[in-house]
């Protein structure tokens, strides 16, 4: 499958299965990352990816790696013993 690098709010919204309104929501709430050229937006194809679930973005990796450091560290001793048993 051959993807652009770039899409405009209409291929992202019928792809994504959504309205163009229901894409410029998500726009505006920053649940999709795009960029205003001129009076549109253009949706880049990673994010387009992110945005249907199938890449996990580098905004979340981030989080993620946040979340395990701090589980870790407050509950590293409890994950010997369970991995123990």
């Amino acid at each position: 499958m051959n993807m652009k690098k770039l899409y405009s709010t209409a291929e992202a919204a019928k792809i994504l299965r959504l309205s163009r309104v229901e894409v410029f929501r998500k726009i505006q709430n920053k649940k999709i990352k795009a960029e205003k050229i001129g009076r549109n937006y253009v949706i880049a194809q990673e994010d387009l990816l992110e945005a249907l679930g199938r890449v996990v973005g580098s905004n979340k990796k981030e989080k993620i790696e946040e979340a395990v450091k701090k589980a870790m560290k407050e509950y590293g001793p409890m994950f010997k013993k369970l991995a123990e048993e």
